[in-house]
């Protein structure tokens, strides 16, 4: 639980969690959460993992795989807003909500969520339900014509409207009274809703000050979210979606290399732009799509996909159910090389991106493109020192479906500076002890002219530090 006041801003580090949509789409039940949470407790809240979010259907009796359900009553209260269904959260009966639950898992150690629609739900303004603390009602609030077109949960609310931003205000209000510490919100980005997204932000800064506690601000999705929003965003929110939802395929994570690369740069302490969830162990137990099954990128995509997100510096939210994951999943995640990088590492950026051929520039030959990032070992916001003074991270990609030599292309100068290739440098290996293809990863050669030697396999990474002696 975190408590107010703090003298560290919320979401100091990019947040590390799970989130049940991967895995059980809208139809999670309380017993599963706190499986979670214990499995999360016990093996990997060592490694910084820290937060259990509950995404969509919470509050829906009638919740099912492989969608939503559309039109069906919702469980709310007199005043319209979502509780949860007693069925699958039995703890929340005689209007406790989320409070028990939320304990159990503040008494693990760690932190509770929920995912919540933009809007007012169509339910309490057919009802006319009135507004807690105004005299309105539901439907003078609503914008009807302003609605999500993959959800029907919800109607949109007036924005800008005084009416709006009292429903919000009550809303929050009851999540933070349950001792929520963490709002997925959805629908706000795409297209994007400044004034709801506004809205929002002041409905928290308002419970804070009324509990006194701190709650961090999630935003989704993320189609085309454009980086000119950057300074907006960083007012209003700890974190936003920069994507679309992603699933366990390589194009999938193909696609996040030019969104991070674009937004990379700007990550600031507090504020994160979020490459999604990660689809890793064992998802689609009941979830939106597809079967059940462990994730279908190989071990080497998948230290791809999570290399990618720590040099990013994005928020890792894993989808997999973590008690019945595979043991190689639980392995990377296990990795403390994962908050290592996202917490203490700074100027974090693409420095090359190379389309590559079988035959010169032919391109019927395209085999694949190596991507390579950087980043400078940094004190941590927290004041915790780095584990690398004076050291660089470095990442090197590969994204063919061959496995790819370096053939000594690589300089060290690339990661330490012309001002630097002179000194004694060691190289260390970030997926050292992990599943998947051993690294023959290596410095080679004496002075201005040391390379890093290595074949990477088909989709994957090398990743490590370079420090001084």
């Amino acid at each position: 639980m975190t408590t107010l006041p703090d003298t560290l801003p919320k979401a100091w580090r990019p947040p590390m969690g799970w989130n049940s949509w991967d895995s059980y789409g809208t139809t999670i039940t309380e017993d599963e959460v706190l499986a979670n949470a214990r499995f999360m407790a016990k093996h990997l809240k060592v490694a910084g993992w820290s937060t259990l979010v509950i995404d969509a259907g919470w509050f829906d009796p009638h919740a099912h795989a492989h969608g939503y359900s559309d039109g069906t009553p919702l469980c709310i209260d007199e005043y319209g807003r979502q509780i949860p269904d007693e069925h699958r959260f039995p703890s929340s009966a005689g209007g406790k909500g989320f409070g028990p639950l939320a304990n159990a898992v503040h008494e693990l150690g760690l932190e509770l969520g929920v995912h919540v629609m933009r809007g007012i739900p169509r339910q309490a303004v057919h009802e006319n339900l009135p507004v807690k603390g105004t005299g309105l009602t539901a439907q003078d609030v609503a914008d009807t014509a302003h609605t999500c077109v993959w959800n029907h949960d919800n109607y949109g609310l007036k924005r800008g409207d005084a009416g709006a931003q009292a429903w919000y205000d009550a809303q929050v209000d009851l999540f933070a009274s349950w001792g929520l510490d963490f709002l997925k919100v959805d629908d706000m980005q795409t297209p994007f809703f400044p004034e709801e997204i506004e809205a929002y932000h002041n409905a928290i800064a308002k419970a804070e000050r009324r509990y006194g506690r701190r709650i961090t601000l999630s935003l989704s999705p993320g189609g085309w979210v454009a980086s000119t929003h950057v300074d907006f965003l960083r007012n209003v929110a700890q974190m936003w979606r920069i994507s679309d939802d992603l699933w366990d395929r390589w194009e999938d994570v193909f696609q996040q290399f030019p969104r991070l690369a674009r937004w990379a740069p700007l990550q600031r302490t507090g504020h994160w732009a979020d490459a999604d969830m990660l689809p890793l162990g064992h998802i689609g137990l009941r979830a939106e799509r597809g079967d059940d099954r462990q994730s279908r990128l190989t071990i080497d995509e998948q230290k791809t996909l999570l290399t990618l997100w720590c040099m990013g510096r994005s928020p890792l939210m894993v989808g997999g159910d973590l008690p019945t994951s595979d043991d190689d999943a639980i392995a990377l995640l296990s990795n403390p090389a994962l908050r290592e990088v996202t917490a203490g590492s700074a100027n974090n950026r693409e420095i090359v991106r190379e389309r590559l051929f079988a035959e010169w520039n032919v391109e019927e030959s395209y085999i694949g493109d190596l991507i390579i990032w950087t980043a400078d070992a940094a004190e941590w916001a927290d004041g915790t020192p780095s584990a690398h003074p004076g050291g660089h991270y470095g990442a090197i990609f590969w994204t063919g479906g061959d496995p790819y030599d370096l053939k000594g292309n690589i300089q060290l100068q690339s990661f330490v500076g012309i001002d630097g290739r002179n000194r004694d440098w060691t190289l260390i290996d970030l997926w050292s002890d992990a599943p998947g293809t051993a690294s023959d990863m290596r410095l080679e050669g004496e002075g201005e002219d040391r390379v890093i030697r290595g074949t990477i396999p088909a989709h994957g990474a090398l990743w490590f530090v370079i420090r001084p002696f």
